[in-house]
């Protein structure tokens, strides 16, 4: 292989009166230009429709009924799937699509699945504020119980 990447050789045709060392490394800076222009750039993680398109690979799709995509953000990226999301308003309540490269198919079941994981543990845990809420009344009504107090003063008297 080294010896494949070591051989290659490029056909460049100037025309000029005096072939100089300036002539010939403005011919391939030209040539460096043009190959980089012509490659496009591929993205990873979310992105539209049109740049998952020019990966240039099957795609498919996945339903999520709910609208808290947020937290599956952070799972499709750690796992490295390139995916659109589209929001299909026609249904009640509104559906998200998850538009992905079909070779990332595996890669998104795990990620799904730690999504599902997540969730599942997000709608376990209690809510703060409720309970913030149920201390605060509680402290509220000991705070009407406590209406007697004692006042000792400690001191020498004369």
């Amino acid at each position: 292989m080294q010896e494949d990447v070591t051989q290659k050789t490029i056909a460049l045709s100037i025309k000029a009166g005096r072939l100089t060392g300036q002539v010939l490394q403005a011919a391939i800076r030209k040539y460096l230009e043009a190959r980089k222009k012509g490659q496009t750039k591929l993205h990873h993680g979310k992105q539209s429709l049109r740049q998952l398109k020019k990966h240039g690979a099957a795609l498919s799709n996945i339903e999520i009924t709910d609208a808290n995509i947020g937290l599956f953000k952070p799972c499709a990226r750690k796992y490295g799937v390139d995916f659109s999301l589209r929001k299909d308003s026609t249904t009640q309540p509104p559906h998200w699509i998850v538009i992905f490269k079909a070779k990332d198919a595996d890669n998104l079941e795990q990620a799904f699945k730690e999504f599902s994981a997540k969730k599942l543990r997000r709608e376990e845990r209690p809510s703060v504020r409720k309970e913030l809420a149920a201390k605060r009344a509680q402290a509220a009504k000991k705070e009407g119980q406590r209406t007697k107090t004692k006042i000792k003063e400690r001191g020498v008297e004369l």
